[in-house]
């Protein structure tokens, strides 16, 4: 489940010490005016923390999140990189980019590989347009061997999911899951069979068909299983719990089984993961997307919609009748900006503009990338290189270099220019990028 991508970062987090306190965030307990973006991991920062992932729940405001895209309709072939753009190079801007990620991706055959080499935490991908309802759908083959689990899965900011996840030990089986704002109800998993029995050596199509009331998952066009939102309701709540708010599409690849992860969870995921495995390929294990398709559906009856372009929050409650659809599209002028100060640049060469933040003041600016992050009822520790300047620094990945701005279609080996660089290796000062999974996965 990938809930358990939480417990992954905090474990690879966990032998590193901060170097500056990072704010925490969730239930009554808001960011602060100076750090005012709540990320997923319940930690407080500006500029990649008020993109993709910013829980407008728990920021300062429900302004401090940069609105999110709206829906396009579109077929999204993996031919090259030049889509996917590094977390910590995005700014908000989705013409630039479909699709936001971390870690190491590669082209492959005309499809992107998700990698994920020995001590890092794999690959995470996630669009730059939201849904909000609509039939999502994915060709892929999965990973396999014991520990490593593969998802295709709708998240949203305010943590309304819906999964399909891939167990490296169970290649016959898709697992189906779904949660309202991060509640763990684990009886809402079921298992999906594959109808030749192997998720890996053949591409098989996964859909999600989520509409205002039902989610239908159905693998290679036959409908596998469905939840309809009048059954998920909760009297203690008083609520649904159904996903029912704008979410991202997400692909990842990432280690459930590191042996310092919870025992439930490594147990859930087949075991410990094996770094000397035969399904690793030039030292990655890896997974292959050849395309995912969206297609939206109209918003839900008595929607409140005053535009086209965006959706924004209008309550904290952040339930389906407290979405707003409207035109205000936002790029943050540097990771020091947020969505109340989207113009916000300290290298800004205009008289009188503020002097660089320096390293030990400066606030955090991507999650995961300069001081990791946890859940808001989660404990864990940041990173060791808490402050860095994403800007002053190129905001290197793991192993010193640049991320790259475009990608090769040469063969699936190690190192180059082959694509999207924020990979970090798990531990010392290079941690970072711990799934900046940025946001988005956790729950």
């Amino acid at each position: 489940m990938v809930r358990f991508i939480v417990a992954t970062a905090l474990a690879a987090l966990s032998s590193v010490a901060l170097t500056q306190s990072i704010p925490s965030c969730g239930p009554n307990q808001p960011c602060p005016a100076e750090t005012p973006c709540c990320s997923a991991y319940g930690q407080c920062g500006v500029g990649a923390y008020c993109l993709g992932g910013c829980d407008s729940k728990h920021s300062h405001k429900l302004d401090s999140c940069v609105p999110a895209p709206t829906c396009q309709n579109k077929n999204y072939k993996f031919d090259t990189l030049d889509s996917v753009m590094a977390i910590d190079e995005y700014l908000g801007d989705s013409t630039k980019a479909d699709w936001v990620a971390s870690g190491k991706p590669a082209i492959y055959n005309k499809g992107l590989l998700m990698t994920m080499a020995q001590d890092t935490v794999g690959t995470l991908l996630a669009t730059t347009h939201y849904v909000w309802y609509g039939k999502i759908s994915a060709k892929m083959t999965t990973s396999q061997g014991r520990g490593v689990v593969t998802a295709f899965i709708m998240m949203s900011d305010v943590k309304d999911e819906i999964d399909f996840e891939f167990i490296g030990v169970d290649l016959g089986k898709a697992q189906s899951n779904y949660y309202h704002q991060g509640v763990t109800v684990y009886t809402n998993s079921a298992n999906l069979t594959v109808s030749n029995g192997n998720t890996v050596e053949q591409e098989h199509e996964y859909t999600i068909d989520w509409t205002p009331d039902q989610i239908t998952w159905s693998i290679d066009g036959a409908e596998m299983r469905t939840v309809k939102k009048a059954d998920t309701w909760n009297a203690t709540a008083n609520s649904f719990y159904y996903p029912q708010t704008p979410a991202r599409v997400m692909l990842s690849l990432w280690p459930a089984g590191l042996p310092t992860n919870e025992e439930g969870t490594i147990n859930w995921a087949g075991g410990v993961i094996d770094w000397n495995s035969n399904a690793m390929q030039n030292g990655y294990y890896y997974a292959r997307v050849s395309e995912v398709n969206v297609e939206c559906y109209d918003p839900p009856s008595g929607a409140n919609v005053q535009g086209d372009k965006s959706y924004t929050y209008t309550d904290v409650a952040a339930t389906n009748d407290t979405v707003k659809i409207g035109n205000d599209l936002v790029t943050l002028a540097s990771f020091y900006a947020t969505g109340e100060n989207p113009k916000e640049d300290p290298h800004a060469s205009a008289s009188g503009s503020a002097a660089s933040p320096s390293m030990t003041s400066a606030p955090e600016t991507v999650p995961g990338m300069s001081g990791g992050g946890n859940r808001g009822d989660e404990s864990g520790a940041g990173g060791a290189d808490a402050g860095a300047d994403p800007q002053a620094s190129g905001a290197a990945g793991g192993d010193g270099s640049a991320p790259a701005s475009g990608g090769g279609n040469g063969g699936f080996t190690q190192g180059g220019n082959t694509g999207v660089n924020t990979a970090a290796k798990v531990g010392g000062s290079t941690l970072a990028v711990l799934v900046a999974f940025m946001a988005l996965l956790f729950l």
